[in-house]
């Protein structure tokens, strides 16, 4: 396996790219959960901001005055109650004409490189195929593409940081991906190449805990209290959170289901996952495995985005294909939703995005092999993003650190007191 030892050492100019840390802030607690509360219902008054976060009044105005300040949030015009009765209020809401985010999914075969605003919402993306899966080189390519994005899309608003997604195992508190097999990475420190190379803070996390986080800030509103996530692609894994908060685990290897067995009737003639056993998840269901099938059937598809698209204009062997997958999928999804008891389980698959036949099938199936899923109309939701989900997930990254600790040192912020 590959692996890298030193960063790279090549400057990438961007805006206010300077990585001298800001001056230390007084961290009031809970100006996340007013940053939240504000994302979530504005705009809003201040008065509600209190009543939804439990803080007092007088505390929710400081922590607004801080993120004011930081050009986080603005305020909106002043109203008044109904009929022009009670105090007038001058309502908050999220800013989103400052400040971007930078995001970076690495796939097995490609790469995207996207902007996001402060809610969440893609402005550009950038999506190429691999030309190396040298990870010095392949990084290096990632922070020059970064720089012609921001100067053709940023309309003068500046990047306060980079987040990095991708699959298998991944180390958010060193930024470090741990592994990943199909790339032939190992130990590679994201975190501390792309910062060098492109002067902004960077974030590194896995692109199912990623796409949970961008669910509970911008998706899907029944997954605050616990969410499964599992994200079917080249990759297959999963993520599980409750509280708001993820499980990552002591070897930040949670959410590891590639090899999880399907049982009988999974395998038709499929080629050994490459853990040597047959049947295993990520064999029966990821684009490799779909492509292979494709091409047994005689249905001609370049990448696996040839089959989809044949899938949506109604080739019926593609169909048939992406059904089948709904149900293998359905039958892991069943697992999972029994294992942990989630408020909903998320999947992360175009055909169940795109397809209604496949999301009704997964359902179907999850109906018959759950024991504990009673609605699986409610319980098992497609993502939130189809479409964009590769452009969100790094970008969520970034954002989910940025609501998570917003009085943080981001270097483009400006300091307050």
């Amino acid at each position: 396996m590959k692996s890298l030892s030193a960063p790279a050492r090549r400057s990438v100019p961007l805006r206010r790219s300077d990585v001298t840390p800001a001056a230390p802030v007084r961290r009031l607690p809970g100006t996340g959960a007013v940053l939240g509360a504000i994302l979530d219902h504005g705009p809003v008054a201040r008065s509600t901001v209190a009543r939804l976060t439990g803080l007092s009044p007088a505390s929710v105005t400081g922590h607004v005055g801080q993120l004011l300040a930081r050009g986080l949030v603005r305020e909106s015009a002043e109203t008044t109650g109904p009929r022009g009765l009670g105090r007038p209020h001058i309502p908050v809401e999220i800013d989103t004409g400052r400040y971007l985010v930078a995001g970076a999914h690495i796939a097995v075969a490609h790469s995207t490189v996207s902007l996001m605003d402060l809610r969440g919402r893609v402005v550009a993306e950038d999506r190429r195929p691999h030309r190396t899966t040298d990870p010095r080189r392949m990084l290096d390519d990632l922070a020059g593409r970064l720089t012609p994005l921001v100067s053709a899309h940023a309309a003068g608003r500046d990047v306060l940081a980079l987040g990095v997604a991708t699959g298998h195992r991944v180390d958010p508190d060193s930024g470090v991906i741990v592994e990943h097999p199909q790339l032939g990475w190992r130990d590679v420190p994201v975190r501390d190449v792309l910062s060098s190379a492109t002067g902004l803070p960077v974030h590194v996390d896995s692109h199912s805990r990623a796409l949970a986080r961008a669910e509970q800030m911008f998706g899907e509103a029944s997954t605050r209290a616990s969410t499964v996530l599992l994200f079917v692609g080249a990759v297959v894994d999963a993520a599980f959170a409750t509280g708001g908060a993820l499980h990552r685990g002591p070897r930040s290897g949670a959410g590891s289901v590639a090899h999880l067995p399907l049982g009988p009737g999974g395998s038709g003639g499929a080629e050994p996952c490459s853990c040597g056993r047959s049947g295993c998840l990520q064999s029966e269901v990821s684009e490799r495995a779909m492509i292979r099938r494709a091409a047994e059937q005689g249905l001609p598809a370049a990448s696996f985005r040839d089959l989809l698209d044949q899938a949506l204009t109604g080739e019926a062997r593609a169909v048939a294909l992406f059904r089948r997958r709904a149900r293998l999928v359905g039958r892991a999804a069943a697992l999972l939703l029994d294992m942990f008891d989630p408020e909903v389980l998320v999947v992360v698959e175009p055909g169940a995005g795109r397809i209604p036949e496949c999301l009704a099938d997964l359902r179907a199936e999850v109906a018959e092999r759950s024991w504990v899923c009673d609605d699986p109309e409610r319980a098992v939701v497609p993502s939130s993003f189809t479409g964009s989900v590769l452009a969100t997930a790094g970008g969520a990254v970034a954002l989910g650190a940025l609501y998570l600790d917003p009085l943080g040192p981001w270097p483009a912020l400006p300091a307050v007191s």
